[in-house]
């Protein structure tokens, strides 16, 4: 952690700029407002107890072979608040609820930050993680015939990004129905979704990424540090399905053509590539909702690629958390 003290600042700053913001357009003397398809609560404090789990897995391909590196994410028992704009979740990964079995340690600081205020949807990503494994059971096809998990406990992976889309339909569709829970659906609808996305991420290790003994089948052999940048526009669509008022279905996805600027290093050697690379954010939630309660679970997260000047085979970059929430309204 103390290599990263500047990300860290940085990305608090972020927060406190997008979270502490009020949202003053839905501040009435009313305590609800109903626009016909859906309802906001200005003056009630919704609180959540939630279960969570986040993933920042990688993936190294080569023409008929793979190797999925994971990391040893804990189950998350949290509590978090949301007032208006303002959204504060905390959890805690304990040890009853994970049982590690054999699979390493993964140290490092996880955060995402999404808030939505009105006609604009904000996701900010930090993740740097230390400590990955490739599991028996999914990489049978990786040519390393395990029987237990391969750990890499030296293997890094940092990731920082900002995504910023507006929501032209947010006068009917609601990403804080499904997703932070202070909106209530009332109506299927959808809107258009347009964004501009940025990202930054480091994967290296103190030896070669691949195992030599795989080592003939993949073009990204002795490659120890793979940096790239990836900035570009995209466009999407969300949609929420609500079925007898109570009950929705949400999903949403943007595609992105981003400028994808990536460095693959083995010992003193660096080769650089330029391309355009498509890669997504994807937003899904199911659930029940109403003026009082709201019990749902959700998905966040982005699928990014980084292009290989030694391979005709990107990176593959997952990053997100999944949710079970319970949650109640509190207020007048």
């Amino acid at each position: 952690m103390k290599k990263y003290p500047y990300h860290c600042c940085l990305f608090f700053a972020f927060s406190l700029m997008f979270t502490i913001k009020p949202n003053f357009s839905i501040a009435q003397k009313d305590t609800s407002v109903d626009n016909g398809y859906y309802i906001t609560y200005p003056d009630k404090l919704m609180v959540r107890l939630f279960l969570s789990q986040k993933y920042a897995p990688f993936t190294i391909s080569a023409p008929v072979k793979e190797l999925n590196y994971k990391t040893a994410s804990k189950l998350n028992l949290g509590i978090g608040a949301t007032y208006r704009s303002f959204t504060l979740n905390l959890s805690y990964g304990f040890s009853f609820l994970t049982k590690e079995k054999g699979k390493g340690e993964t140290k490092g600081l996880d955060f995402q930050i999404h808030q939505y205020p009105h006609k604009w949807a904000i996701d900010i990503l930090g993740t740097f993680r230390k400590g990955y494994y490739l599991d028996p059971k999914k990489n049978n096809s990786s040519g390393l015939n395990l029987v237990n998990y391969y750990l890499r406990p030296d293997v890094k992976r940092n990731i920082i990004g900002l995504s910023i889309f507006s929501v032209p339909n947010a006068g009917k569709f609601s990403y804080r129905a499904a997703l932070t829970q202070n909106d209530w659906q009332t109506r299927s609808v959808g809107s258009l979704l347009f964004d501009g996305e940025v990202y930054y991420s480091t994967i290296k290790k103190n030896s070669a990424l691949v195992p030599t003994k795989v080592n003939s089948y993949f073009e990204q052999q002795d490659i120890d540090k793979v940096n790239f940048f990836s900035v570009g526009p995209g466009i999407g669509y969300a949609y929420t399905l609500v079925i007898g008022k109570y009950f929705f279905i949400t999903g949403s996805a943007i595609g992105s053509l981003a400028l994808n600027l990536s460095t693959e290093q083995k010992a003193a050697e660096k080769n650089n590539q330029v391309a355009i690379i498509p890669d997504a954010v994807y937003k899904g939630a199911i659930g029940y909702n109403s003026n009082a309660w709201s019990v749902s679970a959700n998905i966040i997260g982005n699928a990014l690629y980084v292009g290989s000047k030694s391979s005709a085979k990107e990176y593959f970059l997952p990053t997100g958390t999944i949710r079970f929430i319970v949650a109640k309204k509190f207020g007048h």
